[in-house]
């Protein structure tokens, strides 16, 4: 679904643009949902809490070097392809090219020591496999990051939101009768999902960019290139850092399953994390256009209202999934073997929603403050470091009943660490920005407190419903309570342009023109 780009003076026509990639991005929130649920569902009911505390784990280290084997061209291919001269299919392939290199090697290396990826031993021989997972994760993000470039969004949906988590799902699920296989199903069926997501997304990436014809890899370019996507790179990989050190450290405090429960915990929270990644691939090359216009007020502008748009529809979904969060985790595994992570689920749920001005000032940021907003990034990672592992020494000076109820406290203050250390970075990062462009940056609206309190006293009702009308009912109650007090109370014109494809955008138009 490949959309014109809108006039580089036309804001209302930026509005639109990410308004359309964003829409485009929700239904694929709504179909990742869909096959996510069955694939959390399968893991827990089929392969327990153990098995998928060990495959949670390995998948730490494969997509940490897989994103920076991509050399932060998620973000700065955008830049490149802006600013460049030439054709656009040689400046690709050499990204390719060195994320090919980068990551083969360390897939390799992996391969042959993989101790630092299964510290509680694999659950099969098979499991070692998924690091061959590595090189294809990395090509991916290039190829994807080269289509929202041109404004393709749906290429995106299809391989992260459909062909991803239906081909995980529906693997994990077989795999588990395959005896030869067992419990290295989960590694399987992961390893086949990013490589039937590439083949997805390589299609309409030829189609847009054709073969590079002529091109020559040269290293002097080469080495140029990865001097200026450093900073970016580490950036990705702190801010990815960020959503898995709690996991990492509760780790090396807690066992395999302690970190299958907080795994199932964070999957479900990470659902709402998917609406930032919406607005994401549309607003960098939104952002890129303006800076070239040095057009400052365009970008607080875009920045806060898209920053709106993502914490009222997260605040919504963290509403409906933690307040009758018991009966979701209960829903995952036999015996409510994850029940014990409802607490967990609720901090990082709350943490996804305080993160999302991070997020949309970081979009600006990493062009026009890179080493700066770095340097923050870090300071945000560290500072969640030292609060998670505190929390892990306090926990273990109390006495506890049993090693496992420890476990689960320590689940819970993992979450809570994630979650003041990402409120930091909104304040900082949100402040940094104005600072820079002018122009106050804030995505906060009174609507959001209405539309709460609503969702809230919707929700105390459902949780007193049998535990199937909790989660059949009670979801969609708490989703329609919210939305109506949002869209009445909070959303104006502008808000609109996100619902409507025209009359509304229209709207927007007219109450953006210099008559009003």
């Amino acid at each position: 679904m490949e959309g014109n780009k809108p006039d580089s003076g036309d804001q209302t026509g930026d509005l639109q643009a990410i308004a359309k990639g964003g829409r485009t991005n929700v239904l694929g929130f709504v179909l990742r949902l869909l096959a996510r649920l069955p694939f959390l569902f399968i893991a827990g009911q089929l392969y327990g809490a153990a098995a998928v505390g060990i495959y949670a784990y390995a998948l730490l280290g494969v997509e940490l070097t897989a994103l920076v084997c991509s050399i932060g061209e998620k973000r700065g291919l955008a830049q490149r392809l802006s600013e460049g001269k030439e054709a656009p299919a040689p400046l690709i392939a050499d990204s390719m090219l060195i994320a090919l290199i980068l990551s083969s090697a360390v897939a390799a290396a992996f391969f042959m020591f993989p101790a630092p990826l299964f510290p509680n031993g694999m659950s099969n021989e098979l499991d070692r496999w998924i690091v061959l997972a590595i090189p294809g994760y990395a090509l991916t993000e290039i190829v994807l990051a080269a289509q929202a470039y041109k404004y393709d969004i749906a290429t995106t949906v299809r391989a992260r939101a459909i062909v991803e988590p239906w081909t995980i799902s529906i693997l994990a699920g077989a795999f588990w009768f395959v005896p030869a296989i067992g419990d290295a199903g989960l590694a399987m069926a992961y390893l086949a999902s990013i490589y039937a997501g590439l083949a997805t997304a390589l299609i309409p990436f030829f189609k847009s960019y054709g073969l590079p014809h002529g091109w020559v890899p040269h290293p002097g370019r080469i080495a140029r290139m990865v001097a200026r996507a450093a900073p970016l790179a580490v950036t990705d990989a702190i801010e990815w850092g960020t959503r898995r050190v709690d996991l990492l450290i509760l780790g090396w405090f807690a066992g395999p399953v302690a970190v299958g429960i907080y795994y199932m915990a964070q999957q479900v929270a990470s659902l709402p994390q998917k609406l930032k990644t919406s607005f994401e691939p549309i607003l960098g090359p939104v952002i890129t256009a303006r800076l070239k216009e040095k057009n400052y007020a365009a970008i607080a502008k875009q920045v806060c209202q898209v920053g709106f748009w993502i914490i009222a529809a997260q605040l919504g979904i963290a509403l409906a999934l933690g307040i009758p969060g018991e009966a979701l985790m209960g829903l995952l595994g036999d015996d409510s073997e994850f029940v014990p992570g409802t607490a967990a689920l609720a901090f990082l749920l709350a943490a996804e929603v305080v993160a999302a001005t991070a997020v949309v000032s970081e979009a600006a940021l990493v062009y026009m403050a890179r080493v700066r907003n770095l340097w923050v990034s870090i300071g945000t990672i560290g500072l969640q470091a030292v609060m998670t592992v505190a929390a892990m020494i306090v926990i273990d000076t109390i006495d506890f009943a049993s090693p496992d109820r420890a476990d689960i406290y320590r689940a819970a203050a993992a979450a809570g660490a994630l979650m003041i250390a990402l409120g930091f970075a909104s304040l900082v990062k949100a402040v940094m920005l104005s600072r820079i462009l002018g122009h106050s940056i804030n995505n906060w609206r009174w609507a959001l407190i209405w539309a709460t309190g609503a969702a809230v006293l919707v929700g105390q009702v459902a949780i007193m419903l049998p535990e199937w009308a909790e989660l059949a009912i009670g979801i969609p109650a708490i989703l329609a309570a919210y939305g109506y007090v949002i869209w009445t109370r909070g959303f104006g014109p502008e808000d609109r342009v996100l619902f409507s494809k025209k009359k509304q955008a229209e709207a927007a138009k007219a109450a953006t023109s210099p008559d009003q």
